[in-house]
Order: structure tokens, then sequence, then C-alpha cells
């Protein structure tokens, strides 16, 4: 006997995949019910509640799965590039003629209704990453090749750049996990690492400190990847003698006595330049790498200033500075995270149960149902609760990659990397900034945060995934 069309439709799906995005779901909208529930407002089951319009989106997310699983596998493929550029006009129309919310330009608004973008254009850039990186003459040792791959995760972040939606727009620099998973040398991706360590410690450390942490955090690097600490004692030797000596030398220096710094600075040019005919005669270029790295921070970090003063909106600079510890503000900019430690601290081990968690009732805790939505899981569930939630995620997650790593063709492994990251991504930010790990971003735990446009496009993101994990798995991929 046949199958029947249900049959058909869940073939080769991973279901195992498919629990885990419901129970994920469903915690979202318990706990989007709890923060927003008010038994002394509207009625029950008005749709001007929160948990209710949820509930809408909820149906179509199911509706759109149906869908997403029902379209042949090897459209994603073909209409890759039409769907990103699709994606990227949606982004420069919203810029252009959307809705500004919360500063940033980046919503389209239909009635009661609101769509954000960029969402879905995660989704297009997710599929374009893999329809570039799958073709057979791909290379990404190639420098064209590697162009490509640039363009097309850059041009939707200078728009979302553009949007002021600083946050959404970092998400996409999650795909470096995945270009790192397709061989990307590992010299490309420290750079990427390195200028974002560089941005932090620039506030936090002196310049004379930082420039000797620099090139000491440069020398034991060369020095320990190639493991020939005796051939690396002029490096080592110079690097040192000049840097402790600009060091000390600062520091016991008057005042205005610049030429005293010019001489010390110098003396820390003259051992690079020993540096550098040591590394030319012995012919090691890994020592070129490494000078390169230093002499790029050295040009970086006086741009940091133009960056935080210039770029950064004053609120994205009080966040980074009171993350850093530089700034206190617990009414203003601290607000929002010392209540949200508050409320996860006061929820113990097993937590004060649905609808009871007071500091999520009571409204000390602003965005409780969409940003800071883990902060209801923390207080009304507890430690327990949380742990349930993150375990859920963490094994969503490792089911892409297991979905990944068994795919026939580049196109469907490298997709699955790409909704991995994002997702981990996500995770980390929103969890961390919740817990006072990270600064505040503005960013949603994907399925669990309210939103329709959330969480419409992680549903056709981890889906489109599913299906192409059911074909894999059934015919191969065609």
């Amino acid at each position: 006997m046949e199958n029947s069309g249900i049959g058909k439709l869940f073939e080769g799906v991973d279901r195992w995949t498919v629990l885990i995005y419901a129970l994920i779901v469903l915690i979202g909208f318990v706990s989007i019910t709890s923060a927003s529930y008010d038994d002394a407002g509207a009625a029950l089951f008005s749709f001007s509640n929160f948990y209710m319009k949820q509930l809408v989106w909820m149906g179509g997310a199911c509706v759109v799965a149906v869908v997403v699983l029902l379209i042949d596998a090897s459209l994603y493929h073909k209409w890759a590039y039409l769907f990103y550029v699709i994606g990227l006009g949606m982004l420069v129309a919203a810029l252009l003629f959307g809705r500004e919310v919360n500063g940033a330009k980046a919503w389209f608004e239909f009635g009661s209704f609101r769509v954000q973008p960029v969402e879905f254009a995660k989704i297009a850039t997710a599929l374009a990453l893999a329809r570039v990186m799958s073709s057979s003459s791909f290379s990404i040792d190639r420098p064209g090749d590697l162009f490509k791959v640039g363009c097309v995760i850059c041009l939707p972040l200078a728009v979302i750049v553009l949007q002021n939606d600083t946050g959404s727009g970092i998400v996409l620099v999650s795909l470096l996990f995945v270009l790192y998973r397709e061989g990307l040398n590992k010299w490309l991706c420290i750079p990427v690492l390195f200028i974002g360590a560089l941005f932090i410690f620039s506030f936090l450390l002196t310049p004379l400190t930082l420039l000797v942490l620099l090139i000491l955090v440069c020398t034991l690097s060369e020095a320990m990847m190639n493991g020939l600490w005796r051939s690396r004692i002029v490096y080592l030797a110079a690097l040192a003698l000049g840097s402790l000596t600009l060091y000390f030398g600062m520091l016991l220096a008057a005042p205005g006595r610049l030429s005293l710094y010019g001489a010390l600075l110098s003396v820390t040019l003259l051992s690079l330049l020993v540096v550098a005919v040591y590394a030319f005669r012995s012919n090691l270029r890994n020592i070129f790498i490494t000078m390169g790295l230093f002499l790029a921070a050295l040009l970086f970090v006086p741009t940091t200033d133009y960056i935080f003063n210039s770029i950064l909106k004053e609120h994205q600079q009080n966040r980074i500075l009171s993350f850093l510890g530089l700034k206190s503000d617990p009414l203003g900019t601290d607000y929002n995270v010392n209540q949200a430690k508050i409320a996860i601290g006061s929820g113990g081990w097993f937590g004060k149960g649905f609808l009871q968690g007071t500091q999520i009732r009571y409204g000390f805790v602003p965005e409780k149902h969409t940003d800071f939505i883990f902060c209801t899981v923390g207080e009304e569930w507890g430690f327990a609760g949380a742990m349930v939630l993150l375990s859920l995620f963490c094994l969503l997650i490792f089911r892409l990659m297991r979905m990944g790593e068994r795919q026939e063709e580049p196109f469907g492994r490298i997709y699955c990397y790409c909704v991995a990251a994002f997702l981990l991504f996500h995770l980390l930010v929103n969890v961390g900034m919740t817990v006072g790990l990270m600064p505040v971003m503005g960013i949603p735990l994907p399925l669990v945060s309210y939103g329709g446009s959330s969480l419409i496009a992680f549903t056709i993101m981890l889906f489109i995934a599913v299906r192409l994990d059911a074909s894999t798995r059934q015919f191969g991929f065609r």
C-alpha cells in the first residue's frame, strides 16, 4: 500500500529536530504568556494581548513549515541568488521607506503588524553563501572567490548598519565560523577576533601597556606556533628590549619631554628592523605575518576613538562603557541588566512557578517578553528550567551540525552550518546580555522571544535545513 500524503511529506524528516523546535516554541509561548498576562487588563483571549498575537504567529509558522517541506529541495539551490536579491532589496526599501523603531529604521508596518526584513535577509544570505561556496570551481584559498564571499556577507551588513540596527548586523559576523569550517586559513580568521579584542582593550589599558601587550602576544604566538625557541632568540630579545625600554622609559620621563619619547620610540622601531632583517635572512615568513598583524594593530588602535565617538550612538557607547565597568548608571544604562540579574537570581533552583514571578509580573524588568524573555524562564522555572531551555538549544544546534555533516553536496552542508552559526550567536548574545556577560544589543532569543518576524524567519531557516536533510536521506541531493 502506498504511503499517504502526510507520510510522504515527513519521509526522511529528522523528527528529533522538529520535536526540539516544537518544545522551544512552546516554552516561548508559555514565557510570553507569563510575561504579558494582566488579570486586570484585557480579556483573556483578546488579541490585544501579546500571547494571543504570538499564538497567531505560531499558527502561521506551522503553515510555513509545511510549505517549506513541500518545496523541492533543489529549488533552494536554484533560487538562492534570487532570494538574496529580494532580501537585499527589502533591506534597502526598509532603509528608505521603513518605520523607525527604537532608533532603527528597519521595519515595515502593516496596520497593527510590523515586519523586520533583516530576519529574512539572514536566510537569503545563508542561501547565497551556500550557493557561492558550493560551486565546483570555488576555492576558499583563491582571493577572487574569497572576495565574492566577502561581498555576499558585507553588502547586507552595510545596509543593516546604515539602518542603525548594528546588533542585527553583527549576527552576520557569525558566518566566519562557517568559513573556518570550510577551510578558511586561520590567519584570515584571527585578525577579525583580534580587532574585537583590540577595540575592548583600548578602553581598559593605557596606550603604552597595550603596546607592550601587543608585542608580547605577537612574540609568544610566533614562537609557540613554530616551536623553534632557539631560532627565535633574536626575535624575542629584540622585541622584549624595545617594548620594555619604551614602557619603562615613558614611566620615568617627565611630561612634555618629547625628545626622550622620540628616542625611546626609535629604539622600538630599531628592534623591529632587527627582527625583519633576521626573518629575511632566515627565510621565516611567519615572522613577517606576525609583524604585519602587529603594525596593523598599531594603526587600528588610534581609530577606536573615532569609531566610538563618531559612529556609535550615545546609547551604544553607554552600553559598552557599562559592560566594561567604566561607567555606573544603576537607574539608566545598567537598569535593565541589574533587574534581569535580580529576576534570574530570585528564581533559585526550581523557580517561583507559572505567573508567580514578582520581578516579571510587576514590571521591574523592561522588554520582558522580547529581548529579556530569558529572565521570565529564570525567575519562574529557576536554574532547572533555564538549563532545560539551554539544553534544547544545544541539542538543536548539534542536530543542525549533524545534518550538515551527512549532506552529500556542499550546498546543504554549508547552509546547515550557517543556520547553526546564527542560532548559536543569538543564544550566546541574548543569554549573555541577560546575565551581564555581554553588552546589551537588542538581539532576540530565537523561537522564544515575542515577535512574528523572528519566529517565522527562524522557522523558514530551520525547516529549509530539515528539507535539505530529508532530501539527502531519501534520494541524495538532486
